[in-house]
């Protein structure tokens, strides 16, 4: 077995750990204390974040969607091989490593993705880009802890309470996507989803994209109404 070899160590901003680069081989992995956040051999369910949401909105004339996390590149990846030439996608990336990792030692992992020409990129608070927008975005995609709550940085948790639910509700347009991803479910963000107007869909997806793996939880909220049901992928 080959063994691991750390990379590289970055603070994250307004957070207590440090996020640490890793790789065994041609395999990636970005871990926060003993928690592994993503793996380049497991990317099945932040690629259905991307697919699943930009699916709903792709029709849409000039459709904007903003990136919450840019991790490994893998949401990003599958929203742009779903929406056409006209599409527009920010990413808020608050760690300025991960971006250099992108760019550096994961390149290949990242291919053309970040040259493309429908690609911003923002080293920014995505909470911030949120509350500073109104009716602006077809589709917001979080992809910034392992669930909804603040386990990179305390200030996350602002994403996930009421007051973040409606921010995010007033930046984005009439009918627009918001979709989270977690590494399990959570009844209560279910509830407070609801209790601030969204219509969800809880999908669920295995972590490596097939019949095996970890499970994981896709919120799909919208204020469209297109009814509640569970899906299971």
């Amino acid at each position: 077995m080959i063994p691991w070899s750390l990379l590289d160590v970055a603070q994250v901003p307004g957070g207590s750990g440090e996020l640490r680069l890793m790789q065994r081989g041609t395999e990636f992995s970005i871990r926060l204390g003993h928690n592994e956040l993503m793996n380049s051999r497991r990317s099945g369910s932040e690629e259905a974040l991307g697919t699943i949401a930009c699916e709903r909105i792709k029709a849409r004339n000039r459709p904007r969607i903003l990136i919450g996390g840019l991790g490994m590149g893998f949401t990003l990846r599958a929203a742009l091989a779903v929406l056409g030439p006209e599409a527009r996608i920010v990413v808020a990336e608050l760690v300025p490593a991960v971006l250099a990792w992108a760019r550096g030692s994961m390149v290949e992992v990242f291919g053309t993705s970040l040259k493309d020409p429908r690609v911003r990129i923002r080293e920014s608070d995505v909470g911030h880009l949120i509350r500073s927008s109104r009716s602006t975005f077809d589709a917001i995609l979080l992809d910034v802890d392992n669930g909804p709550e603040g386990l990179t940085r305390k200030g996350n948790d602002a994403l996930y309470n009421m007051e973040g639910l409606r921010a995010a509700g007033t930046a984005l347009c009439s009918g627009g996507i918001l979709a989270v991803w977690s590494s399990g479910p959570d009844l209560d963000f279910t509830r407070r989803l609801r209790k601030t107007g969204f219509d969800v869909d809880e999908v669920r997806v295995r972590a490596n994209g097939s019949r095996r793996g970890a499970r994981h939880v896709i919120w799909i909220a919208s204020h469209a109404d297109h009814g509640h049901q569970a899906i299971q992928v």
